[in-house]
């Protein structure tokens, strides 16, 4: 999302979807790609330039989710609303999934909230996501296609004074394979990749891996790409180009080292165990 708009959630549900399945493995989805907020939470108390900073969003990554779909002929699942509204990334009842401060810069609308209140946000915009996503595995699942779930996700060039060097991360957890496999063709292209970096996945830090690829045994990696390198639309093209040259490479290699037929869903499941 390039633009930001006070919302009407009944009128907006908290997910959107680009892209057309072309038939290929990928799912690609955006758990931070937008920066809406919902009209009866008016500004957050967050002034209009703190809400675009990285706190509100993932800067960039809107622009190269979508090509990337158009380029790989692949469904996009994005997340419509603000994570300062509430991060579709953590767990019901995170300790950071409605935050109160963020980088420094308070949220004084969530302070307080009431169960009900947090409940709310829950359900009309955390539940939506996931159930999108989940209604788009299942009925790849039902028809025996192999399928590759991808987080799309970008970081902020410096945090807490620190300069950071990598120019994309990769992010994996119980089952690192697919993950491996990339980091190798980017690392190939002269990138300086981080392995678990600047972020970690664990079974607590993150929700969207763990519940739809850790737990349905399916292929899947979170890719972060620092935002300087795509906070522009040439920027986010090229990474756009770079990832649908490299996933293919990566989930063809993925195939051939683990055994996996590309026509059969169950094998690709059966190496995961």
């Amino acid at each position: 999302m390039t633009g930001e708009a006070m919302t009407d959630e009944k009128a907006a549900p908290g997910v959107a979807v680009y892209g057309t399945d072309g038939g290929g493995p990928f799912v690609l989805v955006s758990d931070h790609a937008g920066r809406a907020v919902p009209s009866y939470l008016g500004d957050l108390g967050v002034s209009a330039e703190d809400r675009a900073r990285h706190i509100g969003w993932d800067i960039g990554i809107d622009g190269v989710g979508r090509a990337l779909a158009q380029k790989l002929q692949a469904v996009l699942i994005e997340q419509v609303y603000s994570r300062l509204v509430i991060d579709c990334n953590r767990a019901p009842g995170h300790p950071t999934s409605i935050v109160k401060i963020s980088d420094g810069t308070p949220v004084p609308t969530n302070h307080a909230l009431t169960a009900e209140q947090i409940a709310y946000r829950e359900d009309t915009i955390l539940h939506p996501y996931h159930a999108r996503i989940t209604q788009e595995l299942d009925a790849r699942l039902k028809a025996g296609r192999p399928t590759v779930v991808v987080a799309l996700h970008s970081f902020t060039p410096e945090m807490g004074g620190l300069k950071r060097p990598w120019q994309v991360g990769l992010l994996h957890n119980h089952d690192k394979r697919l993950a491996v496999l990339l980091m190798e063709l980017l690392r190939k292209e002269g990138l300086t990749v981080g392995d678990n970096e600047p972020y970690a996945l664990t079974d607590t830090s993150d929700y969207t891996v763990p519940t739809h690829g850790e737990k349905r045994q399916l292929p899947h990696v979170e890719i972060e790409i620092r935002q300087d390198l795509i906070d522009h639309p040439a920027g986010q093209e090229e990474w756009a180009a770079r990832l649908a040259r490299l996933l293919p490479q990566a989930w063809a290699l993925f195939c051939q080292t683990y055994g996996v037929t590309p026509g059969a869903q169950a094998d690709a499941e059966g190496a995961m165990t």
